[in-house]
């Protein structure tokens, strides 16, 4: 229970130290609109899984690409900054949540409209459990 609570600390405080770096060190073009999301860290805290996401519209490859050329840039400044005896080697993944979010938002959308449309022509579906018998009662 111990190592999860500082796993979780030592990923958030990993998250907190490159949302920073980001936002005002780096200059890499490719790297604006980055914003980091999530770290989840592994239970021997050697591999930091980095989840980001992009912001107004950015080049996904031009962001992928940045985060490499920034990578060992970013593991010396986080050392230097949590002072950890041994820093986690920096995986970046790209997190859709969000898009995946907007297509579900999007889908029962779509859903509400078309029942609006049956319900509006009034050619409502049967309901389960709904059934006329066959004399009309």
């Amino acid at each position: 229970m111990a190592q999860d609570t500082r796993t979780r600390r030592v990923a958030e405080r990993l998250r907190t130290e490159l949302s920073t770096l980001l936002a005002r060190s780096v200059r890499d073009p490719g790297l604006l609109g980055v914003t980091v999301t999530d770290v989840r860290m592994t239970a021997d805290l050697q591999v930091a899984r980095i989840y980001y996401t992009l912001l107004d519209g950015s080049d996904r490859r031009s962001a992928a690409r940045g985060l490499r050329r920034a990578q060992s840039w970013l593991r010396r400044e986080t050392g230097q900054r949590l002072q950890l005896r041994r820093v986690p080697e920096m995986r970046f993944l790209y997190d859709d949540a969000a898009e995946r979010q907007d297509r579900l938002a999007a889908l029962f959308e779509d859903i509400e409209r078309q029942r609006s449309a049956v319900r509006d022509s009034g050619d409502e579906p049967d309901r389960p459990g709904e059934t006329e018998d066959a004399d009309g009662a």
